[in-house]
């Protein structure tokens, strides 16, 4: 589900309907609904994006997914807590004007996308489950530096245990804004994204622990 029919609500909405999801966008004016275009097959519901009538119209109790990519900021932050907090949506991103608010958002538990460090398709990554976003191999491509999706109970979890008995590392972890380089004790907080060094034959392997539930290291 996409909250908002701006530019970037309507080529998120517009990507993900090709590749076979079923979408709704929700948008305060029919007009912006015209930035969808004619093949959009997905579904669309005049209203304010965090009204809880207008998400219910929009089908969000059946939503793996929720996007609120409007205008505000605070209209965004509203909808995607409401998306989790009410509705129990697992995999919710809100996009931000202002990156300074990313480190309140961030302890609500709600992902934040900063306008002009991020893309549509960086923002699917948060959407979506499926194959990581490869960063960089090293010349051999022995080694990959790629993303993963985090299961929700790895947060609280010492970053070393993510990736413990794997051929595998947390490199750098995304934290509200910033960059945060891991030590012995780090913990993953929620809203963290962390970049990961890999064997490149172990990715899978390793993409598919971190999207299941923790386990912790005998």
């Amino acid at each position: 589900m996409v909250m908002g029919c701006g530019r970037v609500g309507s080529r998120l909405a517009r990507t993900l309907d090709e590749i076979g999801h079923s979408v709704a966008v929700i948008d305060q004016s029919t007009d912006s609904f015209s930035r969808l275009g004619s093949s959009f097959e997905g579904a669309t519901v005049q209203g304010i994006g965090f009204d809880q009538d207008t998400m219910l119209a929009a089908g969000i109790e059946h939503a793996q997914a929720f996007a609120a990519v409007s205008s505000g900021d605070n209209s965004n932050i509203i909808a995607a807590r409401v998306a989790r907090e009410k509705f129990g949506v697992d995999r919710v991103v809100a996009r931000i004007y202002d990156p300074r608010r990313a480190a309140i958002y961030a302890r609500l538990g709600i992902p934040t996308v900063a306008t002009v460090a991020w893309t549509t398709e960086q923002m699917m990554r948060h959407l979506l489950p499926g194959d990581p976003e490869q960063l960089w191999s090293d010349d051999t491509g022995a080694a990959v530096l790629h993303r993963v999706n985090l299961e929700r109970s790895w947060y609280g979890n010492r970053a070393e245990d993510l990736t413990f008995g794997l051929p595998s590392r947390v490199a750098m972890i995304y934290r509200e804004g910033g960059v945060v380089i891991p030590t012995a004790g780090s913990v993953l907080q929620e809203g963290d994204d962390p970049i990961l060094l890999t064997a490149k034959e172990s990715v899978d392997d390793v993409v598919a622990h971190c999207a299941a539930k923790a386990v912790s290291p005998e």
